[in-house]
């Protein structure tokens, strides 16, 4: 039985300050000397870059819906190996889950398939007595589902404290922290959620570090130290990246810098244990791909904001295309994909794909069940994986010739666009859950 000690933070609801206590408990625990290991419920790309922020480690996610409930204590105990401590910033409210499927996926879905005690983060800003019958409802709703404390957000005043600690006597969970409102910690929000670390470095050093002394100061680190510790024993193994590398390793580009800041961890240990030399680069400011470039990976991000600049390095998106049509294996979802297209909002983009693309008011979100039409440099026909859709852009037309996707769900349809070593799609998927993806994405640089 292999034990890590372990917290998830929770909330009621999404706006409670999930985030900023997660991101503070890591960086306050951190700057104790624990080696703290960050991981993000869900498929959400940018808390795990403020989670790595804190504890100088990875962020990495725990999505039981894109990987499967029998994936999730074995990425968790993979990421925590060698950690002193791990904390896990939940998604949405406790008990919300992928729509239509239950407790699948959700916050306490995962806190039990961890064995992990939860942390409920209230926002308290407008209640006082009522926060008892709150957390009452939330810490009995499934007896399966522990929840070891709460942390009062937004607390007004000594008075305000007073009232919330006397009605939370009655409802038999410790009150762990209480914190006040900090505007400095408050990170900017667009279009898709917090502005990612990689485009507001130094002003996220400064929020991460407001976060830290908000959390250290208004919490009971060492209560919370003592119910990670509580947390039972995990009898399964630490997920591992198969290795199948054998002889000359080939050089795989993987997009990175401010416009493309979407990559899950295990995508590059994957390709590293499929035989990849893996190799960032930034599409804004390099004008080259990697020297011996044999395949290209284009995640998501916001090209969006950057399209100007991203149009005017016209050398590189000059490179993309030859790569590309030189028939190299190319993966690209949702800005990867955008950035294949003719254009997008008018600015000329790499013109690998015959399709333009621009911004929208109206936002997809969701997770897909998702089965490959054709072949492709990912997968053969009838690979079946689970992805999620998160932008405010449109496509036109959705879907090339040779799609890369049938989608069951909210409507059937097909998406995406196979063509040569080309994989672009919407769909961001977790290639844990199908290994074999990296290792035919790296066996085709080798052949192509």
């Amino acid at each position: 039985m292999k034990s890590v000690p372990r917290l998830v933070v929770a909330a009621p609801s999404s706006g409670s300050g999930k985030t900023t206590v997660a991101t503070g408990l890591m960086a306050a625990f951190a700057a104790r000397g624990l080696a703290v290991s960050p991981h993000k419920v869900g498929p959400d790309y940018i808390d795990p870059g403020y989670h790595a922020l804190a504890t100088g480690r990875a962020g990495r996610n725990l999505d039981a819906y894109l990987c499967g409930p029998e994936l999730v204590a074995p990425l968790f105990l993979h990421g925590a190996r060698g950690c002193d401590l791990a904390v896990v910033e939940g998604v949405m409210g406790l008990y919300d889950g992928a729509a239509g499927e239950g407790e699948l996926a959700s916050t306490a879905h995962v806190a039990k398939l961890l064995r992990a005690p939860v942390v409920l983060v209230v926002d308290a800003s407008s209640q006082s007595r009522s926060v008892a019958a709150l957390v009452h409802g939330f810490a009995s709703w499934d007896p399966q589902v522990r929840v070891g404390g709460v942390i009062l957000n937004k607390v007004g005043s000594d008075r305000h404290e007073e009232l919330l600690r006397q009605a939370l006597d009655s409802a038999g969970v410790p009150v762990l922290g209480v914190l006040r409102r900090a505007p400095q910690v408050d990170t900017p929000s667009r279009h898709l959620g917090l502005v990612p670390v990689a485009e507001r470095r130094t002003d996220a050093v400064d929020a991460v570090a407001a976060m830290a002394a908000q959390v250290g100061q208004g919490c009971d680190l060492e209560a919370l130290l003592a119910l990670a510790r509580s947390a039972g024993g995990l009898s399964c193994a630490p997920w591992e990246a198969p290795v199948t590398a054998a002889g000359r390793r080939e050089v795989v580009a993987v997009a990175g810098g401010p416009a493309f800041t979407f990559s899950y961890a295990e995508h590059t240990e994957l390709l590293t244990a499929a035989g990849a030399e893996v190799v960032t680069f930034d599409p804004l400011r390099d004008e080259q791909l990697p020297s011996g470039t044999a395949g290209l990976v284009v995640g998501g991000g916001f090209p969006e904001v950057y399209a100007g600049e991203l149009s005017a390095n016209e050398p590189l998106r000059r490179a993309v295309a030859e790569l590309a049509l030189g028939g190299a294996p190319v993966a690209a979802e949702c800005a990867g994909l955008l950035y294949l297209c003719r254009e997008l909002d008018g600015a000329p983009m790499c013109g690998v794909l015959d399709a333009t693309a621009r911004m929208t008011e109206r936002l997809t979100l969701g997770y897909r069940d998702a089965v490959a039409v054709g072949d492709s440099v990912l997968a053969v026909a009838g690979t079946r994986m689970r992805g999620h859709e998160f932008h405010r852009t449109v496509v036109e037309p959705g879907a090339g010739a040779a799609p890369a996707w049938g989608v069951r769900a909210p409507v059937r349809r097909v998406e995406g666009f196979v063509q040569q070593g080309v994989h672009a799609s919407y769909l961001h998927t977790h290639w844990a859950s199908e290994p074999g993806v990296a290792r035919r994405f790296v066996e085709r640089c080798r052949t192509s």
